[in-house]
């Protein structure tokens, strides 16, 4: 008989410790493997990434942050299916020099033993206060700002990607 093989509990979340540990040791490389082929990340500034575009999501960020970028990472948990942690990212906002310590929840859906939906949840108003100063206290709750972030990720990404082509 043939049975089917399901990663264990405990291989799930040795797969988020490597990722956010590889994110912390600044290995946009290592991350990328952790990932699905047909992997889908979203958060409040990177919408609908998908393939390797999350991959190159974190190898943009962690380029930008020109080695100032400090992670940490908790509450790693996991069943086959499912998983979740807690991250902090600490860092320089490339645009304005502004220092941001984001809190992020992130939840993850797993396929062929490898992450395949990744979501990240945090505070834009509060990124946006720390991130940009008075601007972003006074407009970062709102749906147009929202919006604009995102668009302007969206292009940076791209950039970012093609200039790698």
């Amino acid at each position: 008989m043939h049975y089917l093989s399901y990663p264990s509990f405990d291989f799930m979340e040795q797969l988020i410790t490597k990722f956010y540990t590889a994110f912390a040791g600044l290995d946009a490389e290592t991350m990328a493997t952790c990932y699905h082929p047909e992997a889908v990340f979203n958060d409040e500034a990177f919408v609908n990434l998908r393939g390797k575009e999350p991959a190159q999501m974190w190898k943009m960020l962690i380029e930008q942050s020109k080695g100032e970028l400090k992670i940490s990472f908790s509450n790693v948990q996991a069943s086959s299916e499912k998983g979740s942690a807690d991250w902090v990212a600490t860092y320089k906002f490339s645009v304005t020099g502004r220092k941001v310590i984001n809190h992020i929840h992130a939840e993850f859906e797993f396929k062929d033993g490898l992450i395949y939906r990744h979501t990240d949840r945090f505070d834009l108003h509060k990124w946006a206060r720390q991130a940009m100063g008075l601007k972003g206290w006074l407009l970062g709750g709102f749906g147009f700002f929202r919006k604009k972030v995102r668009q302007n990720a969206r292009k940076a990404l791209d950039r970012f990607i093609e200039n790698r082509g």
